[in-house]
């Protein structure tokens, strides 16, 4: 058992997730914090805010809420509320949805985690897949959290990557076993603005993803859990491309050498 954890999300203090999270974090540790937005933040990536203050409700015990981001969240928790008993790990979670592919850029699930990374605690970013939106199988992830955990703090990883874990959309019996994957290119086709106009007659708009059928290269996180495994993905912020590099090499001078 771990001395301690915290946990954050994008979804949510209240979100459904949450609850599914704390009662995987209270099989694993011996105590449990939960630092995580008020409101629901999808999309927010790793920001983090620079121009407004933060404010921080007191939830009940070690539960707090956080008029911010996921990566506000894991900065306020591990920087103030827990900067002198630092928890073992983080866990950011468990979304409401799947996280691969280009859609790990802009995943405040993600980017709680790897806020918290960058701050130095190791941290996961769980995910639970499904297919119809008014039905999430959370009892997947509840069912497999924490043994997933476990298994993955036994084997250990690097200092400078988060696991990012994908629950398949399918009952917990029926999961394919624990996978390690490389983020694909996902399903991410484009965007879509959808203009509306207000009772005042002014417009305003929508963006959200457009999704489509994407090649998806070899080892694949997206055919992984179409294949029905939990996903194991390590994500880094190093995103320095090597075929670019190798490109622009024969051209420019590189810094160094």
């Amino acid at each position: 058992m771990l001395d301690r954890v915290m946990l954050t999300n994008d979804d949510g203090i209240d979100a459904p997730g949450m609850a599914v999270l704390e009662q995987i974090a209270a099989a694993i540790a011996h105590e449990v914090w939960v630092v995580a937005p008020e409101h629901d933040q999808s999309g927010q990536s790793h920001a983090i805010s620079l121009h407004h203050a933060l404010r921080i409700s007191v939830r009940g015990e070690r539960r707090f809420g956080v008029t911010g981001t996921p990566g506000d969240c894991a900065a306020l928790g591990l920087c103030h509320l827990m900067k002198d008993n630092l928890p073992d790990l983080v866990l950011s979670g468990v979304n409401r949805g799947l996280n691969l592919g280009m859609e790990t850029v802009f995943s405040g699930t993600v980017g709680g985690a790897m806020t918290a990374m960058m701050l130095g605690v190791p941290a996961l970013a769980l995910s639970q897949a499904f297919t119809r939106r008014d039905a999430v199988p959370w009892d997947t992830a509840r069912a497999l959290g924490a043994a997933t955990i476990r298994k993955l703090l036994a084997i250990g990883w690097g200092k400078q990557a988060v696991l990012n874990i994908n629950f398949p959309p399918i009952p917990a019996t029926e999961a394919g076993p624990m996978t390690l994957a490389r983020q694909g290119e996902g399903m991410v086709a484009g965007m879509h603005v959808e203009t509306r106009v207000d009772p005042r007659g002014m417009e305003y708009h929508w963006l959200n993803f457009r999704r489509g059928e994407i090649p998806q290269g070899p080892e694949s996180d997206t055919s992984a859990l179409r294949a029905g495994r939990i996903v194991v993905t390590p994500l880094r912020y190093d995103r320095t491309d090597d075929e670019a590099y190798a490109d622009l090499a024969g051209h420019l001078p590189r810094f160094g050498v």
